[in-house]
């Protein structure tokens, strides 16, 4: 079960990167057994390492600073990056003949919400391992301080995930967010007024993960769990029950009209539940409309439900918003306003734990809604592989899961899995410095845009 929170908390602090070189010789010889033991990670495989090899020797002879801007599809994307850097990096460089200093290792930009559901031990790790810590949704002034220095004078490159959280789809990016083209621009001029030579790259890293044997019955198993959790009778009854163990036409047709089933049904729930409880038109003839309008209009007024409660307009994007009402949550759970916690009277204390508890409670929605962002209603009709159909099961269990006040990230596991790398060419920001400065705007979009472009086009 989740841990809800139902009292208030002290202002998040913040958590200085501290690299501790013994840890990260244990954490490197400790890899290769979480990856065996405690993911679904069968092997991983990396393309034009070649490139990284280059830049890390660039950047040891201190010709470069660059920032390794990687695909988030998974939660396991981090021990991914750690295998390619600590290494595939040294092998193939022994392979080229360049001798390389060690470590090579990096200075990961990471969610300051993540030792809040994975607990402080996993703060104090991303510390000693020198990474540092950024608040989503707000200007956090420290952390972006942090980053920013650790950019231009860290004694590693820097890695961060520019979707700013998982999506769940191996093929489809989420829209970047600008805080990577941002820290570029920042490293380029902080050089440039210390009359430094250094040239800034940005590298994008594609990730990808492909079933080593292709889970069809798994996918089946939890269609059937779904259902049955949701009170959806089987589309078949036993003696009908095909194998499906194969990927032939007919049974992806079945699955895919289970799976079809399944969201309409849920749909249909949601939509009900947020008509009658919180009084939310829902769009007239939702029942004949495309299930990607209805899925729209449902975190629409999943988003309301919580921008009501919190005072906010709902301006942006879905990740905008969502972005936005993490941090109004958080201003009430860590509260900055309150300077000491023990001189609040019982009465005041209980107030403030109530606040604590409902901003806990209205965040809810828009955790839904988070898991959704990416979702297109057409994902597996375009390309029913079998990655596509256990991507949308997982997502509508991580939905499930999320009603009953369970840990979504705590999923099932159908199957071990091979990871695919790319290597992109790296995109220098200095080349862009003179567009930055006629237009800081213009030019982090542009820095952006090309990002996004490139880890699409290592999309296979």
């Amino acid at each position: 079960m989740s841990h809800p929170i139902i009292q208030a908390q002290p202002p998040l602090e913040f958590i200085p990167p501290a690299f501790n070189p013994l840890l990260l010789r244990g954490c490197q010889q400790l890899l290769p057994l979480w990856l065996k033991y405690c993911t679904s990670i069968a092997d991983i495989q990396a393309e034009n390492v070649e490139t990284l090899v280059e830049l890390y020797r660039q950047f040891q002879q201190g010709k470069i600073r660059f920032l390794m801007a990687f695909r988030h599809p998974n939660t396991d994307d981090p021990y991914c990056m750690g295998h390619l850097v600590w290494r595939l990096v040294p092998q193939v460089a022994r392979q080229m003949g360049i001798s390389l200093q060690y470590p090579t290792h990096f200075h990961a930009i990471y969610d300051r919400g993540i030792p809040l559901w994975a607990g402080n031990l996993v703060g104090w790790l991303y510390s000693q391992m020198g990474g540092t810590p950024i608040i989503r949704g707000k200007v956090d002034r420290l952390g972006l301080r942090s980053a920013r220095e650790l950019f231009s004078t860290g004694m590693f490159p820097m890695t961060a995930a520019p979707e700013g959280a998982t999506n769940g789809h191996n093929e489809i990016i989420s829209p970047l967010e600008p805080g990577i083209a941002q820290l570029g621009f920042w490293c380029a001029e902080d050089l440039y007024k210390d009359g430094r030579s250094e040239q800034v790259l940005i590298v994008p890293v594609g990730i990808q993960y492909r079933y080593v044997e292709e889970p069809w019955d798994g996918v089946d198993k939890l269609l059937s769990e779904l259902e049955a959790e949701s009170g959806l009778q089987p589309m078949y009854d036993g003696s009908k029950e095909q194998s499906l163990t194969d990927s032939s036409t007919s049974s992806k047709h079945t699955l895919y009209l289970r799976l079809i089933r399944l969201g309409g049904h849920l749909l249909a729930i949601m939509e009900d539940y947020y008509s009658q409880f919180y009084h939310k038109n829902m769009p007239q003839g939702a029942e004949t409309k495309e299930l990607s309008e209805r899925l729209s209009a449902l975190l629409d007024v999943a988003l309301q439900v919580a921008e009501e409660y919190f005072g906010l307009s709902p301006k942006g994007t879905f990740i905008d918003r969502c972005r936005r009402l993490e941090q109004a949550g958080w201003e009430r759970i860590y509260r900055e306003d309150i300077k000491d916690f023990d001189s609040l009277s019982p009465l005041e204390r209980g107030l403030a734990d109530r606040i604590a508890e409902e901003a806990n409670l209205r965040m809810w929605h828009m955790r839904l809604v988070e898991s959704f962002v990416a979702v297109t209603g057409k994902y597996v009709q375009e390309k029913p592989s079998v990655e596509r159909f256990a991507e949308t099961a997982l997502l509508l269990s991580d939905m499930i899961t999320r009603i009953k006040g369970g840990n979504p990230f705590g999923r099932p596991q159908l199957g071990k899995q091979r990871v695919r790398m790319t290597v992109g060419e790296p995109i220098s920001v200095s080349d862009r410095w003179d567009a930055y400065k006629g237009s800081r705007r213009l030019a982090v979009a542009d820095l952006t845009k090309d990002l996004q472009t490139a880890l699409q086009g290592m999309i296979v």
